[in-house]
């Protein structure tokens, strides 16, 4: 009697809700318990949602071969499509587990090294993790094997441009520019990189160009509107700063509710305005400055911020209230921190309350002044790092080329009649376990608690030395004199070629004039230093 064979069991299509979740874990780097529950729905499934899934896990938990082989199968299915590899980066990246997603994706060269999308994502991770010159090289190899990629080229840029070479960048998008004469993408890069070296009418010429490829691009439209703002062309680059409000996830309130920009007689009286957090604090600092002229205009001005601004927020003139944390609370109008100088760009106000705006606690200031050396010296604050964010792709590559290394700062530590007070905040403040020779920095930061305990020692301060970052709004908030440090590609609000601020009168701007190198910055700031503590003396 012959028996026939038994059919294989069809294959059972995975519960999407199961894969969803499966994500989320993966996302929060939950990978062992993750990869022990898709390897029993593998089991079921040949579906490649599972698969993929699955290799994330191995590539979180130390195997990176296997991942590799699970993803490039897949992609060899789908070649036209985007390699899971960069998926992978992407989770990776917000896990601060960069090396995770680059060893996955050597892997994969090995087995399919003729996969230009494997360079790519190689190369955006290698840039991501400051190893730009084997980021270089991964996509020049990339370009090789497809050469009409514009996205690979534009990476290219990207690398050369974070390594500080802007003209070999700028060369190699015009390349791509002569064969893609309108590709948007290309364009906008372009703009970036000539507003960067301060060429901004060729730079908004390309953003324009940009545009009219794609007209409703949020991203283009901002990169457009910080150019403006940094060529001082203010009241068109706050309107269309305001296209930051439809990229994705930026903003959940009502737009109809926004609002609107004043004239110079609007009343506000009897409206409640919400005015809330949405990015740093220096953006916060910075327009902290416009709550007076709302209030002045009648407008209960209601400030949602974060838990270290509440003190220092109670005190500014005109505050109604000030929340932190909790509900949302009814309102008239609401309104984005960074949308106020776009509110106020028509009137008299467009530049918001004089310094100083900010004031430190009477009381605090005299029991933050018995922590600084009386020795009758310049006491100098200095900060030599923001934050690094490192989840952030974005903010945290910009970091990287606005701190410096304590080391940097050793020519400080010989100059006679200052004394040198640390704020530095957050992982940089490790450096001073391993200071420069010679170097004595005193450090208080310990008692710093909020932004108001920093406000308050700060008045007792001479002058604060400071590399681009929060504390340098609070400072020049509150009117004391800093020295900036400021980075070659620098920041919007610090215009272009300038030495001063016009939102900050006692600040001096010392600028690199060499993409990610400080020691001329260095010397700079030590004359300067130099000069004042003879002064002193």
């Amino acid at each position: 009697m012959t028996r026939k064979a038994s059919s294989p069991a069809p294959s059972v299509a995975p519960d999407p809700a199961i894969l969803r979740r499966a994500l989320s874990e993966i996302k929060a780097g939950h990978f062992e318990n993750t990869l022990t529950a898709l390897s029993h729905s593998a089991a079921d499934s040949a579906d490649n949602g599972v698969e993929i899934l699955r290799a994330f896990c191995l590539a979180g938990t130390g195997k990176p071969k296997q991942a590799a082989e699970i993803l490039c199968r897949i992609a060899q299915e789908n070649p036209t499509a985007v390699h899971p590899l960069q998926d992978l980066s992407t989770i990776m990246a917000e896990l601060d587990r960069r090396p995770d997603a680059a060893a996955a994706c050597r892997m994969a060269l090995k087995i399919t090294p003729q996969d230009a999308r494997i360079h790519d994502v190689l190369g955006g991770v290698l840039t991501q993790m400051g190893l730009f010159e084997e980021a270089v090289e991964t996509l020049r190899t990339s370009i090789s094997l497809r050469p009409n990629a514009t996205y690979s080229y534009n990476m290219l840029a990207m690398a050369l441009t974070e390594s500080g070479k802007m003209a070999e960048a700028l060369r190699v998008l015009e390349d791509v520019l002569e064969e893609h004469p309108e590709h948007a993408g290309t364009l906008s890069n372009i703009g970036c990189i000539l507003a960067g070296e301060g060429r901004f009418e060729e730079a908004l010429t390309a953003y324009r160009r940009a545009i009219t490829q794609r007209p409703a691009d949020a991203q283009i439209r901002l990169n457009h509107s910080i150019t403006l703002l940094k060529a001082g062309r203010y009241a068109q680059g706050w309107a269309e700063h305001e296209w930051r409000l439809k990229l994705p996830g930026h903003s959940t309130l009502p737009q109809d509710r926004l609002l609107p920009s004043l004239g110079p007689d609007t009343d506000l009286t009897g409206q409640r305005v919400l005015v809330t957090q949405e990015e740093g604090l220096g953006d916060t600092l910075m327009y902290l400055r416009y709550v007076e002229p709302l209030a002045r205009r009648g407008a209960h001005v209601h400030l949602w911020v974060p838990d270290t601004l509440e003190d220092l927020c109670h005190r500014l003139e005109g505050v109604g209230t000030v929340q932190v944390g909790g509900e949302l609370q009814p309102y008239d109008w609401h309104c984005p921190f960074i949308s106020l100088p776009r509110v106020f760009a028509a009137t008299s106000d467009a530049m918001g309350a004089p310094v100083p705006y900010l004031k430190a606690d009477p009381e605090k200031v005299k029991t933050f002044a018995e922590l600084l050396p009386d020795n009758h010296k310049l006491n100098v604050g200095l900060i030599w790092g923001g934050a690094p964010r490192p989840t952030l792709i974005g903010p945290n590559m910009v970091d990287r080329r606005r701190s410096m290394s304590l080391h940097t700062l050793e020519p400080l530590s010989t100059i006679p009649g200052i004394n040198l007070i640390s704020l530095q905040k957050g992982p940089y403040a490790d450096q001073m376990l391993d200071p420069p020779r010679d170097m004595i920095l005193y450090d208080p930061t310990d008692e710093l608690h909020t932004m108001d305990d920093t406000a308050s020692l700060m008045m007792s301060l001479d002058v604060i030395v400071s590399v681009d970052t929060s504390s340098v709004h609070l400072a020049g908030g509150l009117g004391k004199p800093v020295i900036m440090m400021d980075r070659y590609d620098n920041c919007w609000r610090w215009l272009h070629g300038q030495d001063t601020s016009p939102w900050y009168p006692a600040m001096h701007i010392i600028r690199q004039t060499t993409p990610r190198r400080w020691d001329d910055v260095v010397q700079k700031v030590a004359q300067r230093l130099r000069t004042m503590g003879a002064y002193r003396a």
